[in-house]
C-alpha cells in the first residue's frame, strides 16, 4: 500500500481546444502520458512548466494554450515534443526584441 503522497499527474490540458499540455513534474524521454482521453508519448525530456505537444502541429500553425493562439510553430512539432522557443515563435513580441532581451538576462 502506497502511504507517501501520489505521484502527481505528469502534464494537464488547460482548456479542450489546446494543442499543448503543461507540464507539473519533469517527464521523461519515452514516458507516456494519458491526456484527456488520448496516449501521447514524451518525444524528449520535458521540465516542469514546460509545454508538450497534445497533436501533430505543422510548420506555421497556430500552438494553442488556454484556448488561445500563443504562437506559431517554426518547424513541424509532432505529438509528444518539448514546446519551446526552439520551434515555436510569438505571435506577439518581435524576435529582435526577445533576443535582445534574452542577451541582457
Amino acid at each position: 500500500m502506497n502511504t507517501g503522497n501520489p505521484i502527481p499527474v505528469a502534464a494537464i490540458v488547460l482548456h479542450p481546444a489546446d494543442s499543448v499540455a503543461v507540464c507539473r513534474r519533469n517527464v521523461a524521454a519515452g514516458e507516456a502520458l494519458p491526456l484527456e482521453g488520448e496516449l501521447v508519448v514524451a518525444r524528449a525530456d520535458v521540465a516542469l512548466g514546460h509545454k508538450i505537444a497534445r497533436c501533430f502541429i505543422p510548420l506555421g500553425a497556430v500552438v494553442v494554450k488556454y484556448g488561445i493562439a500563443i504562437g506559431s510553430a517554426t518547424k513541424d512539432i509532432h505529438p509528444g515534443d518539448w514546446v519551446h522557443l526552439h520551434n515555436l515563435k510569438s505571435n506577439y513580441i518581435s524576435s529582435h526584441v526577445r533576443d535582445s532581451e534574452e542577451q541582457t538576462t
